[in-house]
């Protein structure tokens, strides 16, 4: 059978191509880019803070381990337990909530989900959205709402970082009212610029916990790449030599 090579090639990136829409699909277009780097190891020492202290004591990450996590951000053990380790002691656990489930459900009517995979299947831009687009709402329980994911559960615990800020909306098309856009009320202990490389920060940490080994598979598969280069242009050199006399 004589198989044209440069179809092949045409089929391989076609897929290559559709798979990458994909994945890209996942990503919320509408939100703003979260623009974190899981390269930068200071921005993810300092998400490890974030996340330790402002969101471990209702949320857990299972799938993470202290060491692992020590090991890949270059944290000393005596730091590691000091400042980010607060319901266990033994680093080879994985991170657990600070708060028993049967309180969450108590306080929130539903359980705060794992973390560990948030990143990959909400997408980093949906998280840093979210985490910014929390308003005041009196019709909530807890006082406030989120035009990410209307009618949450989860209180602002990041508000007086951020400050205050209301929603302010429009009357739609179809007269569901449409975002406009948020309006400071209050300030927060951080400037704007402040809390949003926060975020960012926090954002990056939850990729990271999403799959640590992502540096390494990203850069085992650039080899794997020049690797596949280099035999196809061999595997095409045979190709012409064994069928040079056939017609």
């Amino acid at each position: 059978m004589h198989i044209n090579l440069r179809q092949f090639a045409g089929a391989v990136a076609l897929v290559l191509g559709l798979a990458v829409s994909v994945v890209h699909a996942g990503e919320g277009e509408s939100f703003p880019h979260a623009n974190n780097d899981p390269r930068n190891v200071t921005s993810l020492q300092r998400g490890a803070r974030n996340f330790m202290n402002y969101c471990s004591g209702c949320h857990s990450a299972k799938f993470v381990r202290y060491n692992r996590l020590a090991a890949d951000l270059g944290i000393p053990e005596a730091e590691l337990k000091k400042n980010l380790m607060f319901t266990t002691d033994k680093v080879a656990d994985t991170i657990q909530s600070a708060m028993p489930e049967e309180e969450a459900l108590r306080w929130f009517g539903v359980k705060p989900p794992d973390l560990s995979l948030i990143a990959r299947s909400r997408g980093t831009d949906h998280v840093y959205a979210y985490l910014r687009s929390f308003y005041t709402d009196p019709t909530r329980p807890r006082g406030v709402n989120n035009t990410v994911l209307p009618g949450t559960a989860m209180p602002n615990v990041l508000g007086d970082l951020q400050g205050e800020q209301v929603a302010v909306f429009k009357k739609g098309e179809n007269g569901a009212p449409e975002f406009v856009k948020f309006e400071s009320v209050s300030k927060g202990a951080m400037s704007p610029e402040e809390y949003d490389q926060f975020v960012r920060d926090t954002v990056n940490f939850l990729q990271y916990m999403a799959e640590p080994v992502q540096n390494t598979r990203k850069d085992l598969g650039i080899w794997v790449m020049l690797f596949l280069a280099v035999f196809t242009t061999f595997a095409y050199l045979l190709y012409k030599e064994v069928w040079r006399d056939v017609h």
